[in-house]
This record gives C-alpha cells, sequence and structure tokens, in this order.
C-alpha cells in the first residue's frame, strides 16, 4: 500500500500542543491529511495498513517563522522535520516552483513576502530582485500593490526605510488585509514603538527595542555609544516597560535567537553532527559563505549583532511573560551557520535556555506560529490538519535536544526517512540552470514594468 495515501500510526506517544500535555494513542492519515485521531484504547480499523511507532513520540511538523529558503537547501529543512517556513524577503517568482510544490514534496511549504522595501541607498544595494528602494512614500504603495499582485502573504520593511514610507506602505498593505514585517537591526530613524505606532505589526529579530531604550544607539554608531549601555546585564525594567506599550499594540516577535547566539559564540558556534549538517559540510554553497562571513566580517558581525544577544534574550522572555506573542525562527542562511531546518532546534534549545518550558517551546514553533499567520490546517495533530508530523526517538518533553532525534519525517501524508529526504538535494548543474533562467525572466519583467 502507498504510505502516502492512507495508513495508521499505532502505539504513539503524541504530543498534543493545543493543549499543552501528551498521550498514547494512534493517528489515521487518509491522503495527505489526519482523518482520525485514536486514545490508546479505541479499536483500530482493520482494513488499513498498521504502522507500529510503539516508544516513538510525535510531534507537528515544525515551523521556521523566519528564514530565506532557496531551492538548494530546502530539503534540509523537511530533513529536520521542518516542514512549513516563513520566507521574510526575497522574491516570490523565484520561489514559485516551491510555493506550487504538491502537498507531500519533499520540500516545505513556503508562506513568503517578495522584496523588502528599504530606504536609499539601500543596506543591500539599489533596487534589485530582491529589494526595492524609495524615499518616496507614492511609490511604496505602488511597491505594496504590485507584491500583493504577484502572491505576496505579506510585506517585508528594512532598517532605512523613512517613517513616511512606511506609513505609506502600512496603509497600502492594510487595503489588501497584508501584515507588515520590520527589520530594523540597523534603523536609526524608526524604533520599535515608532513602528508599532504605525501600525507594523511583525518585529523580526526583536529589532528596534534597542533602539527605543537607547534612541542614539543604532549597530553603525560610534563606540561611544556602545560604552554606554551594559550589554551582559540588560536593564530588565526599561526592557519590561517597553515590551508593555508594545503590548498594546499586540505586535509579534521572531527573535531570531540562534543567529545573535551563533555570531556571538563564534568561533565556538553550535553545530551538530547528523546526517543533515553533513550535507552541508560538503565544499561550496553555505559553508563557503560562512567561512567567509565569519573571516572578513567576523568582526564586525560580533560587534553590530553578537553584543546583542542577551538583550535579545531578555526581550523575548519578558514580552512572552506578559502574553506577548513570540514564536520560533533561524534567519537561514543569514550570519554564520544558521544550518538549514537543524537551526530550528537550537532555536528550541535557547527558547527553553532562557525559560520557555520544552512545551513552550514546541508550541512556539508549531500552534502558535501557525496561529500568528493565520494557517488553520498546521501547526497541531489534530482532525482535519495536514499530515505533517515528526516521529521522534525520545520524549522531547523530558529534554528539547531530543527533537534532533529524528526517526521519520511525514510531510503532507508521505512517510520520509532523513536519507530519502536529502537525496532529492539538487545538484549544483541544476541550481546554476534555474538561476540564469530566474535572471533572464526577471530582466523580462524589469523591461515590461519599467
Amino acid at each position: 500500500m502507498d504510505l502516502s495515501k492512507r495508513f495508521i500510526l499505532k502505539d504513539a506517544t503524541i504530543i498534543d500542543v493545543e493543549r499543552g500535555t501528551s498521550f498514547m494513542g494512534a493517528i489515521e492519515v487518509d491522503n495527505g491529511y489526519i482523518k482520525n485521531i485514536f486514545f490508546a484504547d479505541g479499536n483500530l480499523p482493520s482494513e488499513i495498513e498498521i504502522i507500529d511507532v510503539e516508544g516513538k513520540f510525535i510531534i507537528p511538523g515544525l515551523i521556521d517563522m523566519h528564514c530565506h529558503i532557496q531551492e538548494g537547501f530546502a530539503p534540509q529543512f523537511v530533513a529536520s522535520g521542518v516542514t512549513t517556513i516563513r520566507n521574510t524577503a526575497g522574491n516570490v517568482f523565484q520561489l514559485k516552483k516551491l510555493i506550487e510544490s504538491p502537498i507531500d514534496a519533499p520540500t516545505p511549504r513556503v508562506y513568503a513576502s517578495d522584496r523588502m522595501i528599504d530606504g536609499p541607498p539601500g543596506l543591500w544595494g539599489p533596487t534589485s530582485f530582491g529589494n526595492f528602494v524609495t524615499d518616496d512614500p507614492m511609490e511604496g504603495r505602488k511597491e505594496v500593490k504590485r507584491q500583493k499582485d504577484a502572491g505576496a502573504r505579506f510585506i517585508k520593511v528594512y532598517g532605512w526605510i523613512s517613517k513616511e514610507v512606511m506609513e505609506a506602505v502600512v496603509s497600502e498593505a492594510d487595503k489588501y488585509g497584508l501584515d507588515v514585517s520590520c527589520d530594523l537591526i540597523h534603523a536609526s530613524q524608526v524604533n520599535a514603538l515608532d513602528a508599532a505606532k504605525i501600525g507594523v505589526k511583525w518585529f523580526e529579530h526583536a529589532s528596534g527595542f534597542i533602539q527605543a531604550i537607547y534612541p542614539d544607539w543604532y549597530p553603525s554608531a560610534e563606540q561611544e555609544e556602545f560604552d554606554k549601555i551594559d550589554w551582559k546585564r540588560p536593564d530588565k525594567d526599561k526592557i519590561k516597560e517597553l515590551c508593555m506599550q508594545m503590548l498594546q499594540y499586540n505586535v509579534n516577535l521572531c527573535p531570531t535567537l540562534l543567529i545573535f547566539d551563533q555570531i556571538d559564540k563564534m568561533p565556538e558556534y553550535w553545530h551538530p553532527a547528523n546526517a543533515v549538517t553533513e550535507t552541508i559540510e560538503r565544499e561550496g554553497g553555505l559553508k563557503d559563505y560562512w567561512l567567509a562571513q565569519s573571516g572578513e566580517n567576523g568582526d564586525a558581525l560580533k560587534k553590530q549583532l553578537g553584543t546583542q544577544n542577551q538583550f535579545i534574550k531578555d526581550i523575548a522572555k519578558t514580552y512572552a511573560d506578559l502574553g506577548g506573542t513570540v514564536v520560533t525562527g533561524t534567519d537561514t542562511p543569514g550570519g554564520v551557520w544558521t544550518l538549514p531546518g537543524m537551526g530550528l532546534h537550537r532555536e528550541l534549545e535557547l527558547f527553553v535556555e532562557i525559560g520557555f518550558t520544552e512545551m513552550e517551546a514546541i508550541q512556539a514553533a508549531t500552534i502558535k506560529a501557525a496561529n500568528s499567520i493565520k494557517l488553520k490546517d498546521i501547526g497541531a495533530i489534530k482532525e482535519g490538519n495536514i499530515a505533517d508530523m515528526v516521529i521522534l526517538n525520545k520524549n522531547p518533553l523530558e529534554d528539547i535536544q531530543h527533537t534532533k532525534d529524528i526517526d521519520r519525517v511525514i510531510k503532507g501524508g508521505r512517510i520520509y526517512t532523513q536519507e530519502e529526504i536529502l537525496e532529492k538535494i539538487p545538484s549544483e548543474e541544476y541550481l546554476d540552470m534555474e538561476r540564469k533562467k530566474f535572471m533572464v525572466e526577471y530582466e523580462k519583467m524589469t523591461e515590461v514594468n519599467s
């Protein structure tokens, strides 16, 4: 029988992230969806393929709420149990193949924004397929409309955007029911509280918070502004006061603890050895990129991002304690060694290290993440949901590090071993061909729109 169609997982310990508990039971999967949940003493249908998973623990497929996916490392996410990702800036046309993949593809389902909207001269350079640079509010409005028509699920603004353009972008996005997300790490003119008052909903990296507390500081400020701040012992009273203000605007935080922690700790960064990371250790690609980053830009990264590590952790925990929404994300492949897929497991560990329980950390990567972007059919193991699940060998509620000990991954009802997924990593020749094809198509679209 084709196990992507109909089967029952028997004698599983099911992690119920909605109720915050676990129980022994069975899960019936039919044509990609969870059809029934049986408790331990339930009578199972006899005509369906039964798969005994006694001694295993099953969690919902994990969600990385902040990354920048590419086809070349998409399978590593699913092999790590990350079945959905939120792509925070890029190009939706370039991601079209991933976005439109079948429900059971060995690549994550993608919830994507389009190119980021920044202010001149553009931190990542002038306008391109990945960013749009303007100081004209009307141009900002036109770009929001274009992105909506292109299929963007939300809008992303960047740190050098002016307050006036941010206001225009939020106003236009509201017309279409699109949330606006911001990355204010490098901002010097707009802080988190300013953005919240304007109507920005998402704060990536918990960015702009430090600028709201210390208005004269930003990552490229003079050293004297860094020296005024106690980076190792953040002022918890000021953080709490700001978080209480932000809570009034019901904003969401994706702190991406991983990227700050990896940069802060380099060269002693977190790097587990397993089947997934082995594929990233090969020469070329991300490995070479990260080695170059840590070499050429290492000192700057440590000063600008690593310095913020404890602040971001304290902000994330404080906001969550106050009842705010805080979800997991990695910023893969930004910074250094933000490992595709596996990086989210380090994010879970960091959540626990700063005071979340194991269940709360898993919830931040499943049900809370799904609810925060109004995806109703993922994020929990329940009847009617897409059958995205991770079968673990050990109990993650006893030790969050057990989320890395993966037996199999179920994506859209299809059961995979990690090895089967990793075999789907595309070749460099194929990727080079796809990149050239995309650039030709992008240039044609640019000519049409100019």
